[in-house]
Parts: structure tokens; sequence; C-alpha cells
């Protein structure tokens, strides 16, 4: 007598039943959490109220819960906290690990590729938007000038070199180039010039630099003063050193998740002619195609103003604009992350249309509406990436004030557009040294300084050409870029 086998197991084997299957297991991959954004709420929370320790443990929290493709940002994060807590050292070495990662990054991925295609660009490594890999140069060199000093010469010039990696590397198979709109960025070019000015001599690279500032960012008040000094050959006089006050002030660009409109309308006219023509029925377009963009939050404070022994010295001024740059930088790639979302949600409906064929199923049956609606909610999982360095600041400004040499008292207050004083008095002693450089950061998200204002100290000068963590090996000339 034959072994009765139950009916469900002759249908475990169809064809049918694999494909069900593997699309319910995709529309399971695709599902996700709440949006990068989102779960960085309590990282800046904690931070633009000073409060370092909470800061540090949604950091944590997020290293622990969040998966490892977002252990880079996370570093990111860690590296601003750092800064804060008087800790440029390690500051520095997170910063340096991103960047070596990043770079590493840039190179094909052909597998999370594919899976991110799959489900969303969630999926691949965080490598970076080409702003933020700029500015971890321009970190590093902060980071290293609040420290030995020694490698900070070396990371300035990174900066505009790695812009121009950047731009020669944008063109498509069409030899478009969207990144050819990029514009220099100050900082780099400001660091190398005041070092180079600090030896005394070089004054030509100096020169070049301070050309270079205010051709980049002309906005910057001190640019001319700056570049009429340097063709004087002056750094400062007898018994007198220099103070640099850096300030990073604002709260930085971030990613929001938004919809796509232009592209939902197109894949619908695109669904339905496929649909009328086919032999299959295509998923209907109602989710929309999801896509990250980068938005900047308005900032009541403009500027630091500085006093020196209860005497006003001046307030500092941006040498880079990291909103305007962030925006401007992906408006310029925006129709390339748009293009990736439509080729997403294509090769999706590629997948259910390519389970219809291999099942066999009739237009418009129950078994075709049924995959219709898993392709439906496969769609509808899709989450923008707003994976982003969240803890930059709007600004990074800079104040140069020539001041006798020994103690000083500093105080710093932020102020508003008309110079009207927002938040409380932050006060911090500095020592000037005789023809040398001192530098001062305190970074101020909202009214009032978070965290501690670092100050430099450095006995010695710091060398332009120094072994150090092996940065250094580079020109002494910064980098010509559009």
């Amino acid at each position: 007598m034959p072994t009765h086998v139950p009916r469900f197991a002759h249908r475990a084997q169809s064809p049918a039943w694999y494909w069900g299957r593997l699309v319910l297991l995709l529309v399971a991959c695709a599902s996700g959490c709440a949006t990068y954004d989102n779960r960085l709420t309590k990282i800046r929370e904690a931070f633009s109220t000073g409060d370092i320790d909470g800061a540090y443990s949604a950091i944590d929290s997020g290293s622990k819960h969040w998966g490892g493709n977002d252990h880079d940002v996370l570093k990111l994060e860690r590296a601003v906290v750092d800064l804060a807590a008087g800790k440029p050292q390690d500051a520095e070495h997170e910063l340096r690990e991103v960047r070596d990662r990043f770079d590493a990054l840039e190179g094909p991925a052909l597998g999370e590729k594919a899976l991110s295609m799959l489900t969303d660009a969630n999926r691949k490594a965080y490598a970076g938007e080409d702003y933020e890999k700029v500015l971890i140069r321009a970190f590093l060199a902060i980071s290293n000038l609040m420290g030995s000093g020694e490698d900070a010469n070396a990371y300035a010039l990174q900066v505009a070199d790695k812009q121009q990696q950047i731009i020669l590397a944008g063109a498509d198979a069409e030899g478009k180039n969207p990144k050819l709109s990029y514009k220099g960025v100050a900082m780099g070019a400001y660091v190398h010039g005041l070092l180079r000015e600090e030896t005394h001599s070089n004054f030509d690279d100096v020169e070049r630099c301070c050309t270079l500032v205010c051709n980049w960012e002309p906005q910057f008040p001190y640019g001319q003063t700056d570049l009429d000094r340097a063709k004087h050959g002056h750094h400062s006089a007898p018994g007198n050193g220099v103070l640099y006050v850096f300030t990073l002030v604002g709260v930085g660009p971030h990613k929001e998740e938004t919809a796509e409109i232009a592209s939902t309308v197109s894949l619908l006219i695109a669904d339905q002619i496929l649909s009328a023509i086919g032999p299959q029925t295509l998923p209907p377009t109602i989710a929309p195609v999801k896509v990250p963009k980068v938005v900047v939050t308005p900032n009541d404070v403009t500027s630091i103003g500085v006093a020196v022994d209860s005497r006003p010295a001046g307030r500092t001024a941006t040498i880079t604009d990291i909103g305007r740059m962030a925006v401007e930088q992906y408006d310029a790639i925006y129709p390339r992350v748009i293009a990736e979302a439509v080729v997403r949600r294509v090769v999706k409906k590629a997948v259910i249309f390519g389970a219809k064929e291999a099942m066999g199923t009739a237009k418009d049956s129950w078994a075709g509406l049924g995959l219709d609606l898993l392709g439906i909610a496969w769609e509808a999982t899709e989450a923008a990436d707003t994976r982003c360095w969240g803890l930059l600041p709007d600004k990074i400004q800079v104040l140069r004030l020539e001041l006798p040499a020994g103690q000083h008292t500093v105080n710093l207050q932020s102020l508003g557009a008309t110079g009207y004083p927002l938040g409380h008095m932050a006060t911090q002693q500095v020592t000037i040294i005789n023809g040398r450089n001192t530098y001062m950061l305190a970074n101020y998200p909202y009214y009032n300084v978070v965290g501690q204002i670092l100050t430099s100290q450095q006995p010695t000068p710091p060398p332009i050409s120094s072994q150090g963590n092996g940065e250094s090996k580079q020109s002494a000339r910064p980098t010509t870029v559009r």
C-alpha cells in the first residue's frame, strides 16, 4: 500500500513554494528599524546640552545595537565628543581609523552592492560623503594642533589633496563629472600657511596659502589682512606671539529621508506600460522612492566674541562653511543618488516578474496577486541611507590675535547676527610664547561652550616635515583645486 503523502508536502517541493519563500526572505531582510537620523537624536541632544558622558553612552549603545555598518560613522561622532572632552589624541586616533577605512571602501564591493539592490543602501558599509572625507583631514589637522602638532601640516595638505582626488574620480562612463563644481576648502590652506609662517621664513609659501584662502573663502574677512602680512614677511613683533582661536560653531548638516516624487511618477508610468503589454503584471508603485537629502539646521550663533584680559579683541569668522559645502556637493551628485534608488526599485520589480515567469502564474491570478502584494511590501520596506557625520558643526571659525608673551585670560561668548551676546561667558587661561603660535579650540553647537576649551601649550615649534605618525612625508606646497 503506497505511503500517504500530505498535500502540503507536494506544494513544499513546487517552484511556487521556493519562489514564495525567496521573496518572503528578501522582504524580511529588507525590513529595518528607524533611520540613522532618528537613532542619532540621543547623541545630538546629549552633546548639544553639554552632557559629554551621555553622548559617550549613546554612542556606545549605538555601537552595540545598531550593527557593524554604522561603526565607522559612530567613530566620527566619538571624535567630536573626544575633542570637547579634552582628548585630542583620542580624536585623532578615531579620525585616522575612519579616514583609512573610507579610503579602503572606495574600491569595488560587489557583494555589498548586490545585496543593497535587493534591500536598501543601509546594507552597505558606510563609505562617507565626499565632504566628510575632506573634513576628516581638516579635523585631523585641528586635533593634531591641539596635541603634539607634529602631523598638523601633513593633515592640512591632505585636505586639498583629497578634494582633488575626489574631483578627478567623479567622471562617469560618458565623461560627465558633476564634481567639477566642488569648491576648494580653505581650512587646509589656512593651517598650512599659519604653520609655515611660524617658521619666520617660507613666506612665499605663506603668500600662496593666503591667496588660496582668499579665492576659496572670499567672505573670510581676515583673508586680505593675512595676505598683506605674508607679503611683508611678518609673523609677529619682537616679544609677541600669536593666538589662534578656533571655534566649531552651530549644528552642522545631517540627512533626512525624503520621497522623490518625480521618480515615483516615472516608475508608475513604466509599471502601467509594462503591465499592459507584457505577459505578467508588475507590482504597482505605491511606496515612493526614498532617498536621503542633506539638510542644514538654522543656527542663531553667527560668531564667537573674544576678549583678552577683559578687553574686547575681536570675533571669530568662518574659514570653512561646512553646511554650505555639504549642501552644494550633495546637490551636485543628487541625480546619481536618485538613479541608484530607481535601479534598486527596478531590480526588485524584476525579481517579482521573474518569480511569476518561473512559477507560470496566469495574468491576474490569485498567485500573481499574492506576489504583487509581496512586491508592494518589499518596496515599502526601503529606508533611505541617512547615515552621516551628525556632530559636525555648521562652520569652522577662527580669529588670529597677536599678543604679548606671557599669561592671558581669554573670554569667549557666542554672538548673534547683530553682535548681541547669546550665551554665558566662558574663560580660559593661555600662555603666549615669544615668536610662536598657540592654539585654542572651543565647541559651540548652541549658545554655550560644550565641554572643555582646549589650548595647545607646545614648548617647542611643531616641525614642518616630521615623522610623527607617518603623515608628513608630503610636499610642502598646497595642492591647487578648483
